[in-house]
Protein backbone atom coordinates (compact mmCIF):
# COMPACT_ATOMS: atom_id res chain seq x y z
CA UNK A 1 0.00 0.00 0.00
CA UNK A 2 1.12 3.26 -1.08
CA UNK A 3 1.51 5.72 1.72
CA UNK A 4 0.69 8.86 -0.55
CA UNK A 5 -1.88 12.03 0.66
CA UNK A 6 -4.80 10.32 -0.16
CA UNK A 7 -4.11 6.63 1.43
CA UNK A 8 -2.76 9.05 4.64
CA UNK A 9 -6.20 10.61 4.63
CA UNK A 10 -8.51 7.53 4.94
CA UNK A 11 -6.02 6.01 7.24
CA UNK A 12 -6.11 9.28 9.99
CA UNK A 13 -10.09 8.80 8.77
CA UNK A 14 -10.21 5.56 10.24
CA UNK A 15 -7.71 5.71 13.47
CA UNK A 16 -10.13 8.83 14.06
CA UNK A 17 -13.60 6.98 13.41
CA UNK A 18 -12.15 3.86 15.92
CA UNK A 19 -11.22 6.19 18.50
CA UNK A 20 -14.76 7.89 18.63
CA UNK A 21 -16.57 4.48 19.13
CA UNK A 22 -14.37 3.07 21.42
CA UNK A 23 -14.54 6.16 23.43
CA UNK A 24 -18.89 5.73 22.61
CA UNK A 25 -18.40 2.27 23.89
CA UNK A 26 -16.52 2.79 27.04
CA UNK A 27 -19.08 6.20 27.66
CA UNK A 28 -22.31 4.44 26.80
CA UNK A 29 -24.37 5.72 29.66
CA UNK A 30 -23.55 9.16 28.80
CA UNK A 31 -23.75 8.88 25.67
CA UNK A 32 -27.45 7.00 25.87
CA UNK A 33 -28.03 9.95 28.51
CA UNK A 34 -27.17 12.54 25.84
CA UNK A 35 -29.42 10.13 22.66
CA UNK A 36 -32.31 10.68 25.62
CA UNK A 37 -31.61 14.19 26.39
CA UNK A 38 -31.43 15.12 22.54
CA UNK A 39 -34.61 13.13 21.92
CA UNK A 40 -36.46 14.99 24.16
CA UNK A 41 -35.65 18.51 22.84
CA UNK A 42 -36.23 17.20 19.32
CA UNK A 43 -39.43 15.01 20.25
CA UNK A 44 -42.52 17.53 19.34
CA UNK A 45 -40.45 17.75 15.81
CA UNK A 46 -40.35 14.29 15.45
CA UNK A 47 -44.00 13.17 16.26
CA UNK A 48 -44.39 16.62 13.66
CA UNK A 49 -42.66 14.51 10.51
CA UNK A 50 -43.97 11.12 11.72
CA UNK A 51 -47.48 12.79 10.95
CA UNK A 52 -46.58 14.73 8.06
CA UNK A 53 -45.24 11.75 6.62
CA UNK A 54 -48.61 9.90 7.12
CA UNK A 55 -50.66 12.99 6.17
CA UNK A 56 -49.05 13.42 3.23
CA UNK A 57 -50.72 9.61 2.14
CA UNK A 58 -54.20 11.34 2.24
CA UNK A 59 -53.47 15.28 1.43
CA UNK A 60 -51.85 13.86 -2.20
CA UNK A 61 -54.31 11.80 -3.01
CA UNK A 62 -56.79 14.77 -2.04
CA UNK A 63 -54.89 17.14 -4.37
CA UNK A 64 -54.00 14.64 -7.50
CA UNK A 65 -57.84 13.67 -7.40
CA UNK A 66 -59.92 15.37 -5.71
CA UNK A 67 -58.93 18.74 -6.66
CA UNK A 68 -57.05 18.32 -9.84
CA UNK A 69 -59.45 20.56 -11.28
CA UNK A 70 -57.91 23.38 -9.86
CA UNK A 71 -55.55 24.80 -12.59
CA UNK A 72 -55.92 28.55 -12.19
CA UNK A 73 -52.53 30.53 -10.32
CA UNK A 74 -54.95 31.67 -7.67
CA UNK A 75 -56.65 27.98 -7.45
CA UNK A 76 -53.11 26.70 -7.06
CA UNK A 77 -52.01 29.05 -4.37
CA UNK A 78 -55.40 27.54 -2.32
CA UNK A 79 -54.86 24.01 -3.50
CA UNK A 80 -52.16 22.71 -0.95
CA UNK A 81 -54.06 24.69 2.07
CA UNK A 82 -57.07 23.21 1.52
CA UNK A 83 -55.89 19.82 0.92
CA UNK A 84 -53.75 19.93 4.17
CA UNK A 85 -56.77 21.21 5.79
CA UNK A 86 -59.14 18.40 4.37
CA UNK A 87 -56.49 15.55 5.28
CA UNK A 88 -56.39 16.64 9.14
CA UNK A 89 -60.26 16.72 8.64
CA UNK A 90 -60.40 13.70 7.38
CA UNK A 91 -58.40 11.85 10.14
CA UNK A 92 -59.63 14.13 13.08
CA UNK A 93 -63.43 12.30 11.40
CA UNK A 94 -61.83 8.67 11.68
CA UNK A 95 -61.04 9.74 14.97
CA UNK A 96 -64.31 11.03 16.24
CA UNK A 97 -66.22 8.00 14.56
CA UNK A 98 -64.39 5.45 16.42
CA UNK A 99 -64.73 7.18 19.58
CA UNK A 100 -68.35 8.00 18.98
CA UNK A 101 -68.78 4.46 18.04
CA UNK A 102 -66.72 2.96 20.83
CA UNK A 103 -67.57 5.02 23.69
CA UNK A 104 -70.56 4.89 24.20
CA UNK A 105 -71.15 1.31 23.45
CA UNK A 106 -68.30 0.32 26.03
CA UNK A 107 -69.71 2.75 28.72
CA UNK A 108 -72.87 0.38 28.08
CA UNK A 109 -71.20 -2.68 28.31
CA UNK A 110 -69.66 -1.72 31.30
CA UNK A 111 -72.97 -1.03 32.65
CA UNK A 112 -74.27 -5.02 31.76
CA UNK A 113 -70.97 -6.62 32.87
CA UNK A 114 -71.66 -5.01 36.63
CA UNK A 115 -74.87 -6.09 36.26
CA UNK A 116 -74.11 -9.90 35.33
CA UNK A 117 -70.97 -10.42 36.06
CA UNK A 118 -72.47 -12.12 39.98
CA UNK A 119 -75.08 -14.22 37.94
CA UNK A 120 -72.29 -15.24 35.28
CA UNK A 121 -70.33 -16.52 38.10
CA UNK A 122 -73.17 -18.71 39.65
CA UNK A 123 -73.65 -19.62 36.07
CA UNK A 124 -70.20 -21.29 35.82
CA UNK A 125 -70.36 -22.70 38.77
CA UNK A 126 -73.65 -24.67 38.25
CA UNK A 127 -71.67 -25.52 34.75
CA UNK A 128 -68.43 -26.79 35.59
CA UNK A 129 -70.67 -28.90 38.75
CA UNK A 130 -72.54 -30.48 36.68
CA UNK A 131 -69.84 -30.91 33.77
CA UNK A 132 -67.49 -32.34 36.65
CA UNK A 133 -70.15 -34.49 38.60
CA UNK A 134 -68.40 -37.31 38.23
CA UNK A 135 -65.54 -35.68 39.93
CA UNK A 136 -66.81 -35.13 43.90
CA UNK A 137 -63.45 -33.95 44.93
CA UNK A 138 -63.74 -31.10 42.48
CA UNK A 139 -67.03 -30.44 42.91
CA UNK A 140 -66.26 -29.97 46.64
CA UNK A 141 -63.73 -27.55 45.84
CA UNK A 142 -65.97 -25.23 43.62
CA UNK A 143 -68.67 -25.22 46.74
CA UNK A 144 -66.31 -23.77 48.58
CA UNK A 145 -66.40 -20.93 46.06
CA UNK A 146 -69.71 -19.58 47.10
CA UNK A 147 -70.25 -16.73 44.68
CA UNK A 148 -73.89 -16.16 45.96
CA UNK A 149 -73.05 -15.50 49.40
CA UNK A 150 -70.25 -12.37 47.86
CA UNK A 151 -71.53 -8.98 48.26
CA UNK A 152 -70.56 -7.39 45.15
CA UNK A 153 -72.03 -3.81 46.65
CA UNK A 154 -69.00 -3.94 48.85
CA UNK A 155 -66.04 -5.13 46.39
CA UNK A 156 -67.83 -2.11 44.03
CA UNK A 157 -67.71 0.51 46.95
CA UNK A 158 -64.02 -0.86 47.68
CA UNK A 159 -62.95 0.02 44.64
CA UNK A 160 -64.69 3.22 44.46
CA UNK A 161 -62.71 4.19 48.00
CA UNK A 162 -59.53 2.85 46.10
CA UNK A 163 -59.82 5.46 43.18
CA UNK A 164 -61.17 7.94 45.79
CA UNK A 165 -57.85 7.58 47.81
CA UNK A 166 -56.22 7.66 44.29
CA UNK A 167 -57.98 10.99 43.48
CA UNK A 168 -56.53 12.27 46.59
CA UNK A 169 -52.94 11.06 46.24
CA UNK A 170 -53.28 12.72 42.55
CA UNK A 171 -54.44 16.17 44.02
CA UNK A 172 -51.18 16.60 46.09
CA UNK A 173 -49.62 16.81 43.21
CA UNK A 174 -51.59 18.93 41.15
CA UNK A 175 -48.69 20.92 40.17
CA UNK A 176 -47.12 17.94 38.09
CA UNK A 177 -49.76 16.65 36.82
CA UNK A 178 -50.86 20.07 35.45
CA UNK A 179 -46.93 20.89 33.87
CA UNK A 180 -46.84 17.26 32.24
CA UNK A 181 -50.70 18.52 30.71
CA UNK A 182 -49.27 21.96 29.62
CA UNK A 183 -46.18 20.42 28.69
CA UNK A 184 -48.01 17.97 26.53
CA UNK A 185 -50.54 20.08 25.05
CA UNK A 186 -47.60 22.85 23.78
CA UNK A 187 -45.67 19.13 22.24
CA UNK A 188 -48.82 18.44 20.00
CA UNK A 189 -49.51 21.82 19.26
CA UNK A 190 -45.92 22.59 17.88
CA UNK A 191 -46.14 19.14 16.17
CA UNK A 192 -49.07 20.12 14.04
CA UNK A 193 -47.85 23.21 13.50
CA UNK A 194 -44.47 21.64 12.28
CA UNK A 195 -46.36 19.03 10.48
CA UNK A 196 -48.24 21.38 8.52
CA UNK A 197 -45.13 23.60 7.67
CA UNK A 198 -43.72 20.15 6.24
CA UNK A 199 -46.71 19.48 4.67
CA UNK A 200 -46.81 23.03 2.69
CA UNK A 201 -43.17 23.52 2.25
CA UNK A 202 -42.54 19.34 1.00
CA UNK A 203 -41.32 20.18 -2.77
CA UNK A 204 -38.93 23.37 -0.97
CA UNK A 205 -37.15 21.17 1.84
CA UNK A 206 -36.69 18.18 -0.77
CA UNK A 207 -34.63 20.18 -3.13
CA UNK A 208 -32.79 21.93 0.31
CA UNK A 209 -31.89 18.38 1.22
CA UNK A 210 -30.77 17.59 -2.07
CA UNK A 211 -28.43 20.17 -2.77
CA UNK A 212 -27.20 19.77 0.91
CA UNK A 213 -26.42 16.03 -0.44
CA UNK A 214 -25.27 17.11 -4.05
CA UNK A 215 -22.28 19.94 -2.12
CA UNK A 216 -21.33 17.59 0.43
CA UNK A 217 -20.55 14.48 -1.54
CA UNK A 218 -20.09 12.89 -4.61
CA UNK A 219 -22.59 12.11 -7.33
CA UNK A 220 -22.76 8.44 -6.87
CA UNK A 221 -23.17 9.08 -3.22
CA UNK A 222 -26.19 11.46 -4.69
CA UNK A 223 -27.60 9.15 -6.51
CA UNK A 224 -27.42 6.57 -4.33
CA UNK A 225 -29.26 8.67 -1.60
CA UNK A 226 -31.89 9.74 -3.85
CA UNK A 227 -32.62 5.76 -4.80
CA UNK A 228 -32.68 4.72 -1.56
CA UNK A 229 -34.92 7.61 -0.03
CA UNK A 230 -37.23 6.63 -3.18
CA UNK A 231 -37.44 2.85 -1.87
CA UNK A 232 -38.24 3.90 1.18
CA UNK A 233 -40.75 6.63 1.07
CA UNK A 234 -42.92 4.18 -1.37
CA UNK A 235 -42.16 1.08 1.41
CA UNK A 236 -43.39 2.80 4.02
CA UNK A 237 -46.14 4.67 2.08
CA UNK A 238 -47.37 1.15 0.82
CA UNK A 239 -47.00 -0.09 4.46
CA UNK A 240 -49.41 2.55 6.20
CA UNK A 241 -51.60 2.22 3.20
CA UNK A 242 -51.81 -1.71 3.19
CA UNK A 243 -52.04 -1.49 6.62
CA UNK A 244 -54.98 0.60 7.27
CA UNK A 245 -57.13 -1.22 4.38
CA UNK A 246 -56.54 -4.61 6.07
CA UNK A 247 -57.62 -3.12 9.41
CA UNK A 248 -60.67 -1.95 7.64
CA UNK A 249 -61.45 -5.50 6.12
CA UNK A 250 -60.64 -7.22 8.91
CA UNK A 251 -63.11 -5.17 11.60
CA UNK A 252 -65.73 -5.42 8.16
CA UNK A 253 -65.47 -9.10 7.95
CA UNK A 254 -65.83 -9.47 12.18
CA UNK A 255 -68.89 -6.90 12.44
CA UNK A 256 -70.65 -8.79 9.39
CA UNK A 257 -69.58 -12.67 10.50
CA UNK A 258 -70.56 -11.67 13.95
CA UNK A 259 -74.11 -9.92 12.94
CA UNK A 260 -74.98 -12.94 10.70
CA UNK A 261 -74.38 -15.56 13.37
CA UNK A 262 -76.02 -13.04 16.02
CA UNK A 263 -73.13 -12.80 18.52
CA UNK A 264 -73.34 -9.86 20.84
CA UNK A 265 -71.62 -6.46 20.73
CA UNK A 266 -70.55 -7.12 17.42
CA UNK A 267 -70.37 -3.49 15.98
CA UNK A 268 -68.13 -3.42 19.04
CA UNK A 269 -65.71 -5.75 18.65
CA UNK A 270 -65.37 -4.98 15.35
CA UNK A 271 -64.26 -1.82 15.70
CA UNK A 272 -61.66 -2.94 18.48
CA UNK A 273 -60.50 -5.80 16.43
CA UNK A 274 -59.93 -3.17 13.09
CA UNK A 275 -58.17 -0.57 15.45
CA UNK A 276 -56.11 -3.08 16.70
CA UNK A 277 -55.26 -4.68 13.86
CA UNK A 278 -53.16 -1.82 12.67
CA UNK A 279 -50.58 -3.50 14.99
CA UNK A 280 -49.03 -6.16 12.71
CA UNK A 281 -50.01 -9.46 13.07
CA UNK A 282 -50.65 -9.70 16.61
CA UNK A 283 -52.74 -6.75 16.92
CA UNK A 284 -55.94 -8.85 16.60
CA UNK A 285 -55.41 -11.00 18.87
CA UNK A 286 -55.76 -8.13 21.48
CA UNK A 287 -58.95 -7.25 19.78
CA UNK A 288 -60.18 -11.40 20.08
CA UNK A 289 -59.05 -11.28 23.60
CA UNK A 290 -61.16 -8.55 24.67
CA UNK A 291 -64.47 -9.67 22.47
CA UNK A 292 -64.39 -13.48 24.39
CA UNK A 293 -64.04 -11.61 27.71
CA UNK A 294 -67.21 -9.57 26.49
CA UNK A 295 -69.31 -12.65 24.67
CA UNK A 296 -67.84 -14.89 27.67
CA UNK A 297 -69.93 -12.98 30.29
CA UNK A 298 -73.41 -12.37 28.03
CA UNK A 299 -72.87 -16.34 26.80
CA UNK A 300 -70.06 -18.68 27.84
CA UNK A 301 -70.76 -21.29 24.72
CA UNK A 302 -71.30 -18.50 22.54
CA UNK A 303 -67.59 -17.32 23.61
CA UNK A 304 -66.39 -20.72 22.34
CA UNK A 305 -67.89 -20.36 18.74
CA UNK A 306 -66.80 -16.38 18.84
CA UNK A 307 -63.02 -18.13 19.39
CA UNK A 308 -63.41 -20.96 16.80
CA UNK A 309 -64.95 -17.65 14.46
CA UNK A 310 -61.84 -15.68 15.08
CA UNK A 311 -59.70 -18.70 13.96
CA UNK A 312 -61.54 -19.13 10.70
CA UNK A 313 -61.38 -15.45 10.17
CA UNK A 314 -57.61 -15.03 11.11
CA UNK A 315 -56.66 -18.08 8.95
CA UNK A 316 -58.16 -16.25 6.17
CA UNK A 317 -56.94 -13.14 6.70
CA UNK A 318 -53.46 -14.53 7.65
CA UNK A 319 -53.20 -16.41 4.14
CA UNK A 320 -55.18 -14.58 2.23
CA UNK A 321 -55.29 -11.28 3.03
CA UNK A 322 -52.34 -9.84 4.66
CA UNK A 323 -50.00 -10.98 2.63
CA UNK A 324 -51.14 -9.67 -0.26
CA UNK A 325 -52.59 -6.46 0.80
CA UNK A 326 -49.68 -5.95 3.25
CA UNK A 327 -46.66 -8.19 2.26
CA UNK A 328 -46.76 -7.53 -1.68
CA UNK A 329 -47.38 -3.33 -1.06
CA UNK A 330 -43.97 -3.48 0.70
CA UNK A 331 -42.18 -5.92 -1.59
CA UNK A 332 -41.42 -8.70 1.00
CA UNK A 333 -42.16 -12.52 1.64
CA UNK A 334 -44.21 -13.17 4.62
CA UNK A 335 -41.38 -14.91 6.26
CA UNK A 336 -39.63 -11.53 6.46
CA UNK A 337 -43.11 -9.83 7.79
CA UNK A 338 -42.93 -12.22 10.66
CA UNK A 339 -38.98 -11.79 11.42
CA UNK A 340 -39.75 -8.09 11.11
CA UNK A 341 -42.75 -8.08 13.37
CA UNK A 342 -40.80 -9.73 16.14
CA UNK A 343 -37.53 -8.28 16.17
CA UNK A 344 -39.51 -5.30 15.90
CA UNK A 345 -41.96 -5.87 19.14
CA UNK A 346 -39.56 -6.91 21.04
CA UNK A 347 -36.69 -3.57 20.39
CA UNK A 348 -39.07 -0.79 20.46
CA UNK A 349 -42.44 -2.57 21.48
CA UNK A 350 -45.88 -1.67 19.25
CA UNK A 351 -44.23 1.41 17.48
CA UNK A 352 -41.02 -1.30 16.76
CA UNK A 353 -43.74 -3.44 14.50
CA UNK A 354 -44.95 -0.70 12.86
CA UNK A 355 -41.66 0.79 11.72
CA UNK A 356 -39.40 -2.33 11.15
CA UNK A 357 -41.78 -3.98 8.18
CA UNK A 358 -40.87 -0.45 6.01
CA UNK A 359 -37.21 -0.87 7.17
CA UNK A 360 -37.03 -4.67 6.27
CA UNK A 361 -38.79 -4.29 3.33
CA UNK A 362 -35.86 -1.20 1.96
CA UNK A 363 -32.93 -3.18 3.20
CA UNK A 364 -34.80 -6.48 1.33
CA UNK A 365 -34.88 -4.41 -1.68
CA UNK A 366 -31.46 -2.94 -1.82
CA UNK A 367 -30.01 -6.19 -0.92
CA UNK A 368 -31.96 -8.21 -3.04
CA UNK A 369 -30.88 -5.60 -6.22
CA UNK A 370 -27.14 -5.98 -5.17
CA UNK A 371 -27.24 -9.71 -5.23
CA UNK A 372 -29.13 -9.57 -8.76
CA UNK A 373 -26.18 -7.50 -10.03
CA UNK A 374 -23.44 -9.31 -8.85
CA UNK A 375 -25.24 -12.68 -9.71
CA UNK A 376 -25.28 -10.92 -13.21
CA UNK A 377 -21.80 -10.34 -13.30
CA UNK A 378 -20.56 -13.84 -12.72
CA UNK A 379 -21.20 -15.61 -15.88
CA UNK A 380 -19.46 -12.47 -17.24
CA UNK A 381 -16.05 -13.49 -15.26
CA UNK A 382 -16.04 -17.26 -15.16
CA UNK A 383 -16.39 -17.27 -18.99
CA UNK A 384 -13.77 -14.83 -18.87
CA UNK A 385 -11.35 -16.98 -16.54
CA UNK A 386 -12.35 -19.75 -18.73
CA UNK A 387 -11.01 -18.00 -22.23
CA UNK A 388 -8.00 -17.32 -19.95
CA UNK A 389 -7.57 -20.67 -19.14
CA UNK A 390 -7.51 -22.40 -22.52
CA UNK A 391 -5.09 -19.62 -23.78
CA UNK A 392 -2.52 -21.20 -21.05
CA UNK A 393 -3.60 -24.29 -22.33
Amino acid sequence: MDLNRENMKKIRSLIIFTAIVCLAVMKIDVVMKGIFFTFGILKPFIYGAVLAFVLNIPMSAIENHMLKGMKSPKMQKVKRPASIFMAFLSVIFVIVLVIVTVIPQLIKTMVELGNEIPLFFVEAQAWLEQLFASQPEFVALLEEFNFESINWDSILNGIVNFMKNGLGSVVTSTVIVASTIIGGVVNLFVSLIFAFYVLAQKERLGNQAKRIIRAYFSARVYERTLEIVSIADKNFTNFITGQCMEAVILGSMFVVAMAVFRFPYALLVGVLIAFTALIPIVGAFIGCFVGTFLIMVDDPVKALWFLLLFIVLQQIEGNLIYPHVVGNSVGLPSIWVLAAVTVGGSLMGVSGMLIFIPIVSTIYSLLREDVNMKNSRKPEKLEKNQKMKNLKK
